[in-house]
Protein backbone atom coordinates (compact mmCIF):
# COMPACT_ATOMS: atom_id res chain seq x y z
CA UNK A 1 0.00 0.00 0.00
CA UNK A 2 1.11 3.41 -0.94
CA UNK A 3 0.31 6.34 2.04
CA UNK A 4 0.69 9.70 2.57
CA UNK A 5 1.37 12.62 5.22
CA UNK A 6 2.86 15.50 6.35
CA UNK A 7 2.94 18.41 8.73
CA UNK A 8 3.30 16.23 12.09
CA UNK A 9 5.56 18.51 13.46
CA UNK A 10 6.32 15.90 16.08
CA UNK A 11 7.91 17.41 19.33
CA UNK A 12 6.46 21.05 18.54
CA UNK A 13 4.53 21.83 21.43
CA UNK A 14 3.38 25.19 19.89
CA UNK A 15 1.26 23.09 17.37
CA UNK A 16 -1.03 21.86 20.00
CA UNK A 17 -2.63 25.89 19.99
CA UNK A 18 -0.93 27.20 16.39
CA UNK A 19 -3.25 24.14 14.65
CA UNK A 20 -5.91 23.39 17.63
CA UNK A 21 -4.58 19.89 18.22
CA UNK A 22 -6.84 18.25 21.27
CA UNK A 23 -4.13 16.70 23.25
CA UNK A 24 -3.02 17.44 26.52
CA UNK A 25 0.84 18.32 25.64
CA UNK A 26 3.04 17.09 23.18
CA UNK A 27 4.00 14.10 25.07
CA UNK A 28 0.45 12.64 24.23
CA UNK A 29 0.52 14.46 20.13
CA UNK A 30 3.84 12.04 19.72
CA UNK A 31 2.16 9.31 21.21
CA UNK A 32 -1.14 9.36 19.38
CA UNK A 33 0.96 10.31 15.76
CA UNK A 34 2.87 7.67 16.58
CA UNK A 35 0.28 4.94 17.39
CA UNK A 36 -1.43 6.12 14.18
CA UNK A 37 0.97 5.99 11.70
CA UNK A 38 2.32 2.44 12.70
CA UNK A 39 -1.60 1.51 13.16
CA UNK A 40 -2.20 2.34 9.16
CA UNK A 41 1.41 2.17 7.52
CA UNK A 42 3.07 -1.82 7.88
CA UNK A 43 6.72 -2.19 7.23
CA UNK A 44 7.05 -2.75 3.66
CA UNK A 45 4.20 0.12 2.63
CA UNK A 46 5.97 3.08 0.96
CA UNK A 47 4.79 6.37 3.13
CA UNK A 48 5.92 10.07 1.44
CA UNK A 49 6.24 12.47 4.07
CA UNK A 50 5.68 16.22 2.43
CA UNK A 51 7.26 17.84 4.92
CA UNK A 52 7.83 18.81 8.63
CA UNK A 53 8.21 15.65 10.40
CA UNK A 54 9.41 17.10 13.38
CA UNK A 55 10.05 20.07 15.10
CA UNK A 56 11.69 21.58 18.08
CA UNK A 57 13.29 18.20 18.72
CA UNK A 58 17.49 17.53 18.50
CA UNK A 59 18.35 15.72 15.63
CA UNK A 60 19.89 12.81 17.88
CA UNK A 61 15.86 12.87 19.25
CA UNK A 62 14.08 13.45 15.51
CA UNK A 63 16.15 10.12 14.40
CA UNK A 64 14.91 7.93 17.22
CA UNK A 65 11.07 8.98 16.81
CA UNK A 66 11.85 8.37 12.79
CA UNK A 67 13.30 5.02 13.35
CA UNK A 68 10.01 3.95 15.72
CA UNK A 69 7.82 4.70 12.21
CA UNK A 70 6.88 1.89 9.82
CA UNK A 71 7.17 1.68 5.82
CA UNK A 72 9.61 2.48 3.25
CA UNK A 73 10.17 6.29 4.49
CA UNK A 74 10.13 9.06 1.51
CA UNK A 75 10.49 12.25 2.38
CA UNK A 76 9.39 15.19 0.20
CA UNK A 77 11.27 18.06 2.70
CA UNK A 78 9.11 20.84 4.40
CA UNK A 79 10.48 23.99 5.92
CA UNK A 80 10.88 22.63 8.98
CA UNK A 81 12.64 19.41 8.48
CA UNK A 82 16.21 18.73 9.66
CA UNK A 83 19.27 17.31 7.88
CA UNK A 84 17.63 13.72 9.42
CA UNK A 85 19.65 10.68 8.70
CA UNK A 86 18.85 9.67 5.23
CA UNK A 87 19.43 5.90 6.35
CA UNK A 88 16.00 6.63 7.70
CA UNK A 89 14.58 6.96 4.05
CA UNK A 90 14.01 5.26 0.79
CA UNK A 91 14.39 9.07 -0.19
CA UNK A 92 14.99 12.40 0.62
CA UNK A 93 14.10 15.00 -2.45
CA UNK A 94 12.31 18.50 -2.68
CA UNK A 95 9.55 17.61 -5.13
CA UNK A 96 8.63 14.24 -6.52
CA UNK A 97 6.32 13.31 -9.17
CA UNK A 98 5.23 9.75 -9.80
CA UNK A 99 2.49 7.93 -11.78
CA UNK A 100 0.35 5.20 -10.07
CA UNK A 101 -2.37 3.05 -11.75
CA UNK A 102 -1.97 5.72 -14.97
CA UNK A 103 -3.16 8.38 -13.00
CA UNK A 104 -0.03 11.50 -12.82
CA UNK A 105 0.79 12.90 -8.94
CA UNK A 106 2.83 15.92 -8.16
CA UNK A 107 3.95 15.58 -4.91
CA UNK A 108 5.20 18.78 -2.71
CA UNK A 109 5.33 20.81 0.76
CA UNK A 110 3.67 23.17 -0.37
CA UNK A 111 0.52 24.02 -2.34
CA UNK A 112 0.76 25.16 -6.16
CA UNK A 113 -2.03 26.70 -8.08
CA UNK A 114 -0.77 24.90 -11.39
CA UNK A 115 1.81 21.64 -11.38
CA UNK A 116 2.78 19.79 -14.18
CA UNK A 117 -0.46 17.92 -16.10
CA UNK A 118 -2.96 20.04 -13.69
CA UNK A 119 -4.77 20.39 -16.88
CA UNK A 120 -4.45 16.48 -17.66
CA UNK A 121 -6.18 15.25 -14.37
CA UNK A 122 -3.12 14.96 -12.45
CA UNK A 123 -3.25 14.79 -8.74
CA UNK A 124 -0.99 17.36 -6.38
CA UNK A 125 -0.53 16.64 -3.07
CA UNK A 126 0.86 18.82 -0.17
CA UNK A 127 0.77 19.97 2.92
CA UNK A 128 2.37 23.09 4.70
CA UNK A 129 -1.36 24.55 5.73
CA UNK A 130 -2.63 23.02 8.43
CA UNK A 131 -5.87 23.07 6.58
CA UNK A 132 -8.70 20.75 8.03
CA UNK A 133 -10.86 18.77 5.67
CA UNK A 134 -13.21 21.26 4.37
CA UNK A 135 -10.20 22.40 2.48
CA UNK A 136 -10.03 18.82 0.43
CA UNK A 137 -14.27 19.23 0.54
CA UNK A 138 -14.02 22.67 -1.49
CA UNK A 139 -10.92 21.61 -4.19
CA UNK A 140 -13.14 18.71 -5.02
CA UNK A 141 -16.09 20.94 -5.44
CA UNK A 142 -13.84 23.66 -7.44
CA UNK A 143 -12.79 20.32 -9.90
CA UNK A 144 -9.32 21.10 -8.47
CA UNK A 145 -7.26 18.13 -7.81
CA UNK A 146 -5.46 19.48 -5.21
CA UNK A 147 -5.33 17.78 -1.64
CA UNK A 148 -3.82 18.34 1.61
CA UNK A 149 -2.34 15.31 3.09
CA UNK A 150 -1.70 16.71 6.16
CA UNK A 151 -2.81 15.14 9.76
CA UNK A 152 -4.65 17.91 10.93
CA UNK A 153 -6.80 17.07 8.06
CA UNK A 154 -7.03 13.39 8.41
CA UNK A 155 -7.70 12.83 12.18
CA UNK A 156 -4.10 12.80 12.57
CA UNK A 157 -3.13 9.50 10.64
CA UNK A 158 -1.65 9.03 7.29
CA UNK A 159 -4.21 9.02 4.10
CA UNK A 160 -3.96 5.96 1.40
CA UNK A 161 -3.78 6.09 -2.08
CA UNK A 162 -7.04 4.34 -2.06
CA UNK A 163 -8.61 6.73 -0.31
CA UNK A 164 -7.37 9.43 -2.29
CA UNK A 165 -8.59 8.15 -5.27
CA UNK A 166 -11.88 7.49 -4.09
CA UNK A 167 -11.96 11.02 -3.01
CA UNK A 168 -12.01 11.81 -6.20
CA UNK A 169 -13.92 9.10 -7.31
CA UNK A 170 -11.16 7.60 -9.48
Amino acid sequence: MIYFTSDLHLGHQNALRLCNRPFQDVDEMNRTLIQNWNQFVKKNDFIYILGDLTMKLSLDEANQIISKLNGRKILVKGNHDKKYDECLFEEVCDYKELKYQKKFLVLSHYPFLEWNHSFRGSIHLHGHQHNDRSYNLKMREEGIYRYDVGVDAHEYRPVSIDEIYNFFHI
